[in-house]
């Protein structure tokens, strides 16, 4: 209660003082001044209005009567720029209230006997642009002055995402895959760009101390004259950490003949590696292959072989050995050795 007479009474209040204000000499000077600022305002704006001006609307365009079989891959400008000039009155209706027909391009006019790529001067339209104007608008240009599209009948090949870019794991992580979905792309294009691309790449990306799984979704780069369907991928790219881990890899000769045999001190070589968390127990000993040919050992002029690895497994890095080098000897052997 106490609350509604305050507003009560400073509504009162304010009412008066507004009435005060609406009786009293000065308000009256007031609207006097108010009445011939705006008379004088709307004989400047008349006046100035009255002088010529030039000015850009947008135009529409359309194409149209495209036959099922053809796939447009390059699309013809969307609108055209027209510069005009004439009185700002005429102008200014323009602006207000006019609304432009869109200029057409008929397929079957300009794309038969063009090949799969078509180029049309914008001048053409200049008839059909004015027709819509006032006579007393003169057309200055038209831009772009040419509008050139590019099809293809069909023709189609599916093409494999690939990203474009400059991402970079945070120290100790790594991406163990890129995963776009879909993987590949329905490309369509005239035969003699569609011959030129095995490719759709990405827009491009660049993502710096990456640390935890990343999900984009991605237009693909667009290329004159190409269409992609879809034009879009979804990009995952998992994150894992890295981790150490050491297995024994025994050396193998190969190529001995059947009398000699390899003698390797010592005979196993530690191999240490890094590899993710996630594949910590998939990497063992048997996806390593550590083998020197009889015909390198008789190249050799030492007693010590330099330990190479003949594989490196998938998602392993920054691999070692201990020892690097081991020492050999070929050992003779009687006939049928190592025969059950």
């Amino acid at each position: 209660m106490f609350e509604a007479e305050n507003i009560k009474h400073a509504y009162l209040k304010i009412s008066k003082r507004v009435k005060d204000f609406l009786l009293s000499e000065k308000s009256r000077e007031f609207f006097i001044f108010l009445f011939f600022f705006l008379v004088a305002g709307g004989f400047w704006l008349l006046q100035t209005l009255n002088n010529d001006y030039e000015t850009e609307f947008s135009v529409p365009v359309r194409l149209r009567k495209v036959p099922d079989n053809v796939v447009i891959t390059s699309e013809p400008p969307s609108k055209l720029q027209v510069r005009v000039k004439d009185k700002g009155t005429v102008l200014l209706n323009y602006m207000l209230g006019k609304s432009f027909y869109p200029v057409t391009i008929d397929f079957e006019e300009y794309g038969r006997d063009n090949g799969n790529s078509v180029r049309i001067y914008a001048s053409r339209f200049a008839k059909e642009i004015t027709s819509q104007l006032k006579a007393s608008t003169q057309l200055l240009s038209i831009k772009p002055d040419t509008l050139e599209y590019i099809y293809s009948t069909g023709v189609s090949k599916r093409v494999p995402v690939r990203l474009q870019g400059a991402i970079r794991a945070e120290r100790q992580y790594y991406f163990p895959d890129t995963i776009f979905e879909p993987d590949s792309v329905l490309m369509y294009a005239p035969q003699e760009i569609l011959d030129t691309i095995e490719v759709a790449y990405t827009q491009h990306v660049t993502l710096e101390n990456v640390s935890d799984t990343v999900t984009r979704q991605l237009s693909l780069q667009a290329r004159k004259g190409v269409k992609f369907v879809p034009s879009v991928t979804r990009m995952t790219l998992p994150v894992d950490i890295y981790t150490e881990k050491t297995v024994e890899v025994p050396l193998r000769g190969v190529n001995f003949p059947a009398d000699k045999v390899l003698r390797a001190f010592p005979s196993k070589v530690e191999i240490t590696f890094q590899v993710g968390v996630s594949r910590f127990r998939e990497i063992t000993a048997e996806d390593f292959h550590l083998y020197v040919t009889y015909e390198e050992l008789l190249h050799l002029g030492s007693g010590k072989y330099t330990v190479v690895l003949r594989n490196v497994p998938e998602g392993v890095s920054h691999v070692r050995f201990n020892p690097a080098q081991v020492d050999f000897l070929i050992e003779q052997v009687a006939p049928g050795y190592g025969d059950l």
